[in-house]
């Protein structure tokens, strides 16, 4: 097995570990390892990304079930319209999108390299929300307002993006959720798994027909990123989790930046 292949396996444990420790994030990571390091086209990728994605959060969304740190109403809202756009761009956007988008004498951008330049920006997007997060400690005794339009705009927005990138939106949803639902911190991250969770799963439903799925490593490289959001969960109790998303937003930095480069000039 070559040394990328197996960097990319342990990257998958990776995946699931910073949905463990910090809620989200992993979506960013999946991407850029099934790209770069086990050599699968970015369009075939993303549908990987939805599958993974959906599947770890889903495990690690049961956990702030038992502990009843999901708002139902706050999801539902939420994730029709998002459920909705994550579903037709995976089935009707994305099969009709040309694989060459433009070209110059000196430039081509392909629709591979266009999701991946897509996707950098998104990346720095989160990383900006990651390092530069202000969120004070909840004390739990503010009460749910919610601001319907604006919750079902955000959903269809993320959805949109999720069927594009194959990215989960944690870093999108959660800001949304405390905000326009006036729901805590911890409610809204267990509430985001689980939204990302069924409109990833959704979005994969639409790629079932259209994409080459190798069911045997998708299933080991979904059940390696599961073995990460235990070890998550486990370390989440022993490791600040606000030191950990900053730093994490930093790294998520440096690869967007990264592959906005590559992409680009190489």
């Amino acid at each position: 097995m070559e040394a990328l292949t197996i960097a990319g396996y342990i990257a998958s444990v990776f995946i699931g570990l910073s949905l463990g420790l910090i809620g989200g994030g992993g979506s960013i990571l999946t991407l850029p390892v099934l790209v770069y390091l086990l050599g699968i086209s970015p369009v075939l990728s993303t549908a990987y990304s939805l599958f993974v994605v959906g599947v770890t959060s889903l495990v690690g969304g049961t956990t702030f079930i038992r502990k009843g740190l999901v708002n139902y109403r706050a999801a539902i809202i939420f994730a029709i319209p998002s459920f909705i756009a994550v579903f037709l761009t995976r089935q009707f956007l994305m099969p009709v999108i040309p694989d060459i988008l433009f070209t110059t004498p000196y430039f081509t951008l392909t629709k591979d390299r266009g999701i991946m330049i897509f996707f950098s920006l998104i990346m720095l997007a989160a990383s900006v929300s990651m390092i530069k997060d202000k969120s004070k400690p909840e004390d739990g005794s503010s009460k749910s307002r919610f601001n319907f339009p604006m919750i079902a705009l955000e959903g269809t927005i993320v959805g949109g993006l999720t069927g594009i990138v194959g990215a989960g939106g944690g870093f999108l949803i959660i800001p949304a959720l405390v905000l326009f639902a006036r729901i805590p911190m911890k409610m809204a991250v267990g509430t985001s798994l689980l939204i990302i969770a069924a409109k990833s799963l959704i979005g994969f439903l639409g790629d079932l027909g259209h994409q080459p799925i190798v069911w045997s490593f998708l299933l080991l490289f979904t059940a390696l990123s599961v073995a990460g959001i235990f070890l998550g969960s486990y370390l989440s109790k022993k490791i600040p989790g606000e030191h950990l998303k900053k730093g994490f937003g930093w790294f998520v930095l440096i690869m967007a930046v990264y592959i906005l480069l590559n992409e680009l000039f190489l």
